[in-house]
């Protein structure tokens, strides 16, 4: 079998079945409401074979001016004849002129490197049942009139638009915030996602402000399987741990394009929505 022998076509919710158990396979977690709400704010792509999917991707625009590659599988018994590239090539073609980004795993880099991509950090995962902590009483649930808020905050700590991403988490999602004079200035969020729940965003001014949100909502989760990815650059790592949550791999996260800098005000702190979608 050979990737000429493979037709690419726009992934519709007919091919999510086929992506799950793609992911499955892969050792993934997602389930398919994980898969539902990345294709929700994405442009995806599979590749079929006899009608069977046996890679994938995912497009997910920024505004005009970014987008993110996530979802990039190829099944094992394909890897090696070039379908990889086939799939970056026609997300890229999506993204137009978009700068954008995405998270490699080591045996991806190669192939990012020629298209492109370079280095620009180092993305840990966390995950584990969480320990018995107690909720900060500076942090509170966010009420739904401050969503707007949360958005600016977003949107100035990374410099993208992320406005439909946080629209669709808005329904998926229950977000803490910390408040200065009745204004949020900090914000964290929390959904299901794969074998238990998932953190993230986390947008927040100082890693004291970063580790007041996380506890509030391990105080509401304890015991539960938590899922956190974070920059290697926050320095959260040893205190993650000691709330439970084991450092078990991670990412290389890289950008072609212009590099997109954090705006002079944004935050310091934060973990990537994307990493926790895909």
């Amino acid at each position: 079998m050979t990737a000429e022998q493979i037709s690419l076509e726009a992934m519709e919710t007919e091919h999510l079945d086929g992506a799950v158990l793609l992911s499955r396979e892969a050792g993934w977690p997602h389930r398919r409401k994980d898969w539902e709400l990345v294709l929700s704010v994405s442009e995806g792509i599979v590749a079929l074979h006899d009608g069977r999917v046996v890679a994938t991707t995912m497009m997910t625009p920024f505004g005009s001016d970014a987008a993110a590659i996530n979802m990039v599988i190829v099944d094992a018994a394909m890897r090696g004849c070039g379908l990889g590239r086939k799939l970056m090539d026609a997300a890229l073609e999506k993204a137009g002129a978009r700068n954008c980004r995405l998270v490699a795993t080591t045996e991806g880099l190669p192939l990012y490197k020629k298209l492109g991509f370079v280095a620009v950090g180092e993305i840990v995962q966390h995950q584990g049942q969480a320990l018995k902590v107690e909720a900060p009483a500076n942090v509170f649930w966010a009420r739904d009139d401050e969503h707007g808020r949360m958005c600016a905050l977003d949107r100035a700590a990374c410099n993208l638009d992320r406005s439909k991403l946080m629209s669709v988490l808005r329904q998926a999602a229950q977000f803490a915030v910390i408040r200065e004079q009745g204004e949020v200035v900090a914000f964290a969020g929390l959904r299901a996602f794969g074998r238990g729940l998932v953190i993230g965003p986390v947008v927040a001014a100082s890693s004291q402000q970063a580790k007041d949100l996380i506890d509030f909502l391990l105080a509401h989760h304890e015991g539960e399987f938590v899922r956190l990815d974070t920059e290697l650059s926050t320095g959260l790592g040893p205190w993650l741990i000691g709330r439970g949550l084991a450092r078990v791999g991670g990412g290389i996260p890289m950008q072609r394009g212009r590099k997109l800098e954090r705006a002079e005000t944004s935050s310091r702190t934060y973990a990537l929505v994307n990493q926790a979608l895909g």
